[in-house]
């Protein structure tokens, strides 16, 4: 297939999964948009089509747009953004973009569209948080579980450090690969904005103010906002990739260093539950001292854990230390019935 064939088929099948979206979304601003979308990208087609002649009119979906068409069938957009803006499809923004008031709100800096939608909660302190906890349930578990069965202190130190270590490689390795196709993902995507941008800047800024339109601002203004945005190209990718793709290059971090915080977080967290069998205590004492050593950190990280969700300190404590609990709870009675049956 030649380059224009290439993109004349990339834009049907868009303006095709456009139709698809437009027809199960429940909101009205935002099916306007979707068809307004499709028809423009029916018309780049037409432009590819007239560049070459040997384009035939016979456009059949692939399987992999059958398949999100079928998707779409029962679950709601919104939540199939990052499969849509894989898809190459624009406008994606406006499910997390609040609607204009009157006007308002509306970005004319690229450094306002970057500020609108800064994840509030996307830091590595909030991960370290999270793996922490991560690990203190899981390892609390699994030692939890095994002491019941009947196991020695020995045998529960080398089973906590264990499953310590496989699970920080097991967080690391998971958080590298999901951070790197994140930024594969978003390197992509830029890559054909880029490409449209050059090949037909209007069109690109015709689509931006569609999207503004279905925000609430007038169409005329609109249009004028996404000119002026445009207009730098130091900043029109930027603002494309935030306001067609709905995403935030903000959000995208190191691989390498995503998947360090997740290995010595997580280690953290599962190595509490593991320090009491380090002590000269006896397996008793050891397992009484492992509970409560965890029962606290768990409250602690749910404390740590309001500052993100903010809901209340206590209530967050208590909660992640009930939910931890039950499931150290629940690896005990599995252990003692493991343990009464090989006996």
């Amino acid at each position: 297939m030649s380059g224009a064939a290439d993109s004349w088929y990339h834009e049907k099948e868009s303006a095709w999964l456009y139709g698809v979206v437009a027809g199960v979304e429940p909101d009205p601003a935002k099916r306007d948009l979707f068809l307004k979308l499709a028809g423009a990208a029916e018309e780049q087609a037409a432009c590819w089509r007239r560049t070459d002649p040997a384009i035939r009119d016979d456009f059949r979906p692939r399987n992999r747009a059958r398949i999100v068409a079928r998707l779409l069938r029962f679950i709601q957009p919104r939540h199939l953004r990052p499969v849509l803006a894989a898809m190459k499809l624009r406008g994606l923004s406006v499910y997390t973009a609040t609607r204009a008031p009157a006007g308002h709100a509306i970005p004319t800096t690229a450094s306002e569209v970057g500020g609108r939608h800064r994840s509030p909660g996307g830091s590595n302190l909030r991960a370290a948080v999270f793996g922490a906890s991560d690990g203190l349930v899981s390892n609390a578990a699994l030692v939890m579980g095994i002491a019941a069965a009947g196991a020695s202190q020995e045998t529960l130190l080398i089973t906590g450090l264990a499953g310590l270590l496989a699970g920080a490689l097991s967080m690391a390795a998971g958080e590298y690969v999901s951070v790197r196709s994140q930024r594969e993902f978003y390197e992509h995507q830029i890559a054909l904005e880029r490409e449209e941008l050059a090949e037909y800047p209007d069109a690109e800024a015709e689509e931006l103010a569609l999207i503004y339109n279905a925000r609430g601002l007038d169409l005329e203004e609109a249009r004028h906002v996404s000119k002026t945005l445009l207009a730098n190209p130091e900043h029109a990718l930027e603002v494309l990739a935030r306001e067609e793709l709905g995403l935030n290059p903000d959000d995208l971090g190191s691989p390498i260093r995503a998947a360090l915080a997740s290995f010595f977080s997580f280690s953290v967290g599962a190595a509490l539950p593991v320090l009491p069998f380090m002590m000269n205590l006896t397996a008793s004492h050891a397992i009484y001292a492992a509970a409560v050593v965890t029962a606290c950190s768990l409250f602690a990280t749910g404390v740590g854990m309001s500052l993100f969700t903010g809901h209340s300190a206590f209530k967050g404590g208590l909660r992640l230390m009930l939910i931890g609990g039950g499931a150290g709870v629940a690896a005990w009675a599995v252990g003692k019935l493991l343990g009464a049956g090989l006996t």
